[in-house]
């Protein structure tokens, strides 16, 4: 494989991430607006128990999007490509130490 194949692979991969955040974001204002409507329908703010889904919702959308745009300093994609060439290059240097 080629460099140029390799980074249209890399390229295809970061936008399918970004097709499953933007899914996953669309399902969320889609649905908890709905359940918003039902709660408005069904008991006129009372209680605003469909806060309680989009709290849930939100925390899972909150580290989805985390990833998707590589908010994580500590174990990134790239912190994860440091690490495997500075094992590799230990073991190069060292022996196998890991059979």
């Amino acid at each position: 494989m080629d460099e140029r194949e390799s980074k249209y692979l890399k390229a295809r991969e970061r936008v399918e991430e970004l097709k499953k955040f933007y899914g996953n974001l669309t399902s969320y204002i889609f649905v908890i607006g709905l359940l918003a409507l039902i709660n408005y329908l069904t008991n006129e703010w009372r209680y605003a128990w469909f806060l309680w889904a989009a709290f849930g919702w939100g925390i899972g959308v909150f580290f989805h999007a985390l990833k998707t745009f590589r908010l994580n300093p500590f174990f990134s994609r790239d912190w994860e490509e440091r690490k495997i060439r500075e094992f590799m290059q230990e073991e190069e240097q060292n022996g196998s130490r890991w059979e």
